[in-house]
């Protein structure tokens, strides 16, 4: 090791911009120290060792916590971090919209869990349902299921996530029991994925219109026997993954007694192209919304 390789932490705090303070914090806490020993002499940076300082840095600054950023930095997987493995910075035009994802996020990779309550509720509250999810929520939950699946990790962070967003959605005022219930909400056989019809659910109850969600995993025979008992005048199966979007769970659906004036297939999972003719196929919350409505108006 040459002696131009090797840096002081003066040195490394100047280049990342820190105090040396900071820096010594970060050896403490999280391991991220100097690895360059030389006898009679005090550690010093190498290369490496900035280049993981500089992932931890710009983690932290993308809002994943300090801890979370280390653990990231020290598995030395530099080139997943460049290519979207860790969670890039939210796009949104509205800085007020980044703020409450990067805070959310934060808050998340914390297992802060009363903090996600109170954002998720507040993102709702404020902005309503479908700001909320389109430029709050759905972005946190995509970037921390792009981490999982780069890194196995987080599991017990998007189990927290969406469990307080799931109890936010299922808190919005419902219209009166007296108003009937027209539209129908499930998902695909075998699909986990519920927290998109909830928000569909949520937005809905939001305008006044009442539905029934029968959640996650919903067997074909299942959807095909609640439609027939409940004459839906709109029915939306979400399908996350191939997997689950098959089009022939739909095709009962169309020839049944009653058919929906609206059969949507929402979500990724659905091969549009290979959908029963008759069925829609709404590209985002705002589309299904408009969908749905129309069917009972």
């Amino acid at each position: 090791m040459t002696a131009a390789a090797a840096y002081s932490a003066g040195a490394v705090a100047r280049r990342l911009g820190v105090a040396v303070t900071t820096l010594r914090t970060w050896h403490q806490r999280y391991g991220m120290g100097p690895s360059l020993h030389e006898p009679g002499h005090h550690r010093r940076y190498t290369e490496q060792d900035i280049e993981r300082l500089e992932v931890m840095q710009r983690l932290i600054v993308e809002g994943v916590a300090p801890s979370e950023a280390a653990r990231w930095a020290l598995q030395g997987r530099f080139g997943a971090v460049s290519s979207g493995g860790a969670p890039a910075p939210f796009p949104s035009a509205r800085p007020d919209l980044v703020a409450a994802a990067r805070g959310l996020h934060r808050a998340a990779v914390r297992l802060d869990a009363p903090a996600v309550r109170q954002r998720v509720a507040a993102a709702v509250h404020d902005l309503g349902v479908v700001v909320a999810w389109d430029d709050v929520l759905r972005p946190v939950l995509n970037a921390i299921g792009e981490r999982h699946a780069a890194t196995g990790a987080l599991v017990e962070v998007e189990h927290l996530l969406s469990g307080c967003v799931s109890a936010v959605f299922g808190a919005v005022p419902r219209p009166e029991p007296t108003v009937p219930a027209q539209i129908l909400l499930a998902c695909a056989d075998e699909e986990q994925h519920s927290l998109p019809v909830e928000a569909v659910g949520a937005a809905l109850a939001a305008a006044g219109v009442p539905t029934r969600i029968l959640g996650a995993r919903v067997p074909p025979t299942a959807l095909a026997t609640a439609v027939r008992r409940t004459g839906p005048a709109g029915v939306l199966v979400w399908s996350q993954l191939r997997a689950t979007g098959d089009p022939g769970q739909l095709e009962p659906l169309l020839a049944a007694p009653r058919r929906p004036l609206v059969l949507a297939a929402a979500g990724p999972g659905w091969d549009v192209a290979g959908l029963p003719a008759g069925v829609a196929t709404p590209a985002s919350l705002t589309d299904a919304l408009i969908m749905l409505t129309a069917a009972i108006a």
